[in-house]
């Protein structure tokens, strides 16, 4: 895939390149601005190339998610030598706000972020993003069994950590 037809894959994905790139990014969507933009430069520029042995989706969502990956470990090495320095936040934002109600939203995120990061990222791809279990194995880079173990255990968890705090309210 080339020229016009990379464009226009571009276009038709950039909405929920975004959204995965927000969720890559701990939901600080100025960061995710930087990883996308960065990600779509690799594409145009031919550095990143499309096998065919993938969605268009799945691809782009793997170079987002390497870009993200690459710069945080980039952040964490510059924190390291500057340890004297004040801690750095994370953002708490979510791409999920719209659509869920206020104290739900809040409930899932608190319960996203207990689980462990690759139970976390194959929940997000397969329910946020619509993927199969298949293409967030490939997204991720794992195989698919092991992301089919992240996603029951990752339900599993969630389920318990969810009617915890349904519990903790009555």
């Amino acid at each position: 895939m080339e020229g016009p037809d990379i464009r226009a894959a571009l276009e038709e994905h950039h909405a929920v390149c975004f959204g995965w790139a927000v969720h890559c990014c701990d939901g600080d969507r100025n960061e995710a601005e930087d990883v996308l933009q960065i990600a779509y430069l690799e594409v145009l520029e031919e550095r990143a190339q499309f096998s065919g042995r993938s969605q268009v989706r799945t691809w782009l969502f793997g170079i987002i998610r390497n870009i993200a990956a690459s710069r945080r470990r980039l952040r964490r090495a510059l924190l390291l030598r500057r340890a004297d320095d004040a801690p750095v936040g994370h953002p708490t934002a979510d791409p999920t706000t719209d659509v869920l109600a206020q104290e739900q939203e809040a409930a899932l995120r608190d319960a996203l972020e207990h689980l462990p990061r690759r139970q976390r990222e194959v929940i997000v791809l397969t329910f946020y993003e619509g993927m199969t279990v298949e293409a967030a194995s490939e997204v991720l880079r794992i195989s698919i069994g092991s992301a089919r173990t992240h996603y029951h255990r990752g339900k599993q968890k969630l389920r318990s950590l969810l009617q915890h705090e349904n519990r903790s309210d009555a």
